[in-house]
């Protein structure tokens, strides 16, 4: 609103303005805990007012376990007696009464294998032999370890071209151009994408799938990270759109019986039935209770209370008596969301709650098949906008989608117990 849009104002309609302003500028700002904004935008609480660090009265120490195979075992015994200064023999029997490690990086330096290609003269007709070409003549120099490992730090550590060219030089002794680096993760993606494309064939198959997106950065322009979970497949997907069509192409067109995903309306409708995040509307509700004095918020934490509470036991109840609690939660919630309020948050969370009230219980219908939020999706983005802020996003499409293959295939690999680098360096091989 312009100056003259204020002097076409009257009276009494720019002191309802300013009674407006003054009551949205004395809102407590949102947080992490109120809303999606990362933590790392909070402010610091003052240093007199922080909790004091380290362990709490009572707590019980810990130590670093002792390593089960040590390369190297020490004996280090005495050799004089400090009370009648005789000497002692190495042979005298002694008890163990200390154990300690002794943990070291060994020297680091690239191991070097040479190939020569030989020429023999035949002793019976002359001829001259040539060995055939080894398969180190052909393609890339570098092993597949340092392949597994440059991978590992490019795609799970956030390293830049230019850092990695000078870590893999200072560390190991490998010298490697950033375009060589290039090089080597464009051919390293290949082999990811083979088992991206049976990981989603197996996603095909899931009877409930969750999915998250987050923004990021590809050849300069705004794109999206989306992540797409089920009980065995977690498959990562980088696109330049965050339509729903994203999510048909993902799927090919597969409707599982449950899906889970926050409030965005490009991921509704994917499932038979939908289950919505709380833990987004318990952030609204967490926003609007410190924002509002209105007793619409405070009756909605209560609500979502019972509702978390119910959803973390419950496996130990009888279907017919999640039913029952499941009539009576929707006619709490029903007769919340009917209340009349003057305030404008608490009407704002109402209407927002009343659009997702169909899919708020779904869970109830499907013990132990669904949780009541999402996030393990954002876990599973977490390691992506991490990478967004280190290295402002991907300068290529084939990057960006080379990186969502690696985190696809290694973060379904978690799902069986294996660790990102034996993952990385088995799908190389």
């Amino acid at each position: 609103m312009n100056r003259d849009d204020l002097a076409r104002l009257s009276k009494a309609e720019l002191v309802e303005a300013y009674l407006a302003l003054q009551a949205k500028l004395q809102r407590s700002p949102k947080t992490s805990r109120t809303s999606s904004k990362p933590p790392s935008t909070d402010r610091k609480a003052r240093r007199e007012h922080a909790k004091p660090g380290g362990a709490k009265p009572g707590h019980e120490g810990h130590n670093r376990a002792l390593h089960e195979n040590p390369d190297e075992t020490i004996d280090h015994r005495p050799d004089i007696c400090p009370q009648c200064h005789g000497h002692l023999d190495a042979d005298l029997p002694g008890n163990v009464i200390g154990e300690y490690d002794e943990i070291e990086v060994p020297p680091i330096k690239p191991f070097v294998r040479r190939h020569r290609r030989l020429c023999v003269c035949c002793p019976h007709c002359s001829s001259k032999v040539k060995a055939p070409l080894p398969n180190a003549a052909h393609g890339s120099p570098f092993g597949l370890r340092l392949h597994a490992l440059t991978l590992y730090l490019k795609t799970f550590q956030a390293i830049s071209f230019a850092r990695l060219e000078g870590m893999l030089s200072d560390l190991f002794g490998v010298k490697i151009s950033q375009g060589a680096l290039n090089n080597m993760l464009k051919r390293s993606h290949v082999p990811f994408a083979v088992r991206k494309a049976a990981i989603i064939k197996d996603l095909r198959r899931a009877g409930m799938v969750a999915s998250d997106e987050t923004g990021i950065r590809i050849e300069g322009l705004n794109g999206y990270h989306w992540v797409f979970m089920s009980s065995t497949a977690i498959v990562h997907e980088a696109q330049l759109s965050r339509a729903a069509q994203v999510v048909r192409d993902v799927m090919g067109g597969y409707r599982p019986n449950l899906w889970l995903s926050d409030g965005y309306s490009a991921q509704q409708g994917h499932g038979h039935h939908h289950q919505t995040c709380l833990a987004h509307l318990a952030r609204d509700v967490a926003f609007a209770l410190e924002a509002s004095d209105d007793m619409v918020p405070l009756r909605l934490k209560l609500w979502l209370d019972k509702v978390f509470a119910l959803a973390r036991n419950i496996t130990g109840f009888a279907l017919s008596t999640l039913k029952a609690k499941k009539r009576a939660l929707e006619n709490t919630l029903a007769d919340i969301l009917a209340s009349g309020t003057s305030c404008e948050i608490a009407a704002t969370l109402q209407a927002k709650l009343a659009r997702a009230s169909p899919r708020l219980l779904t869970f109830l219908d499907y013990p132990g098949e669904v949780e009541v939020t999402n996030n393990a999706c954002e876990r599973a983005l977490r390691p992506a906008v991490i990478q967004r802020k280190v290295t402002n996003g991907f300068r290529s499409m084939w990057a960006a989608q080379g990186d969502c293959a690696v985190r696809t295939v290694v973060d379904t690999g978690k799902l069986s117990g294996q660790t990102p680098f034996q993952t990385l360096l088995t799908t190389i091989s």
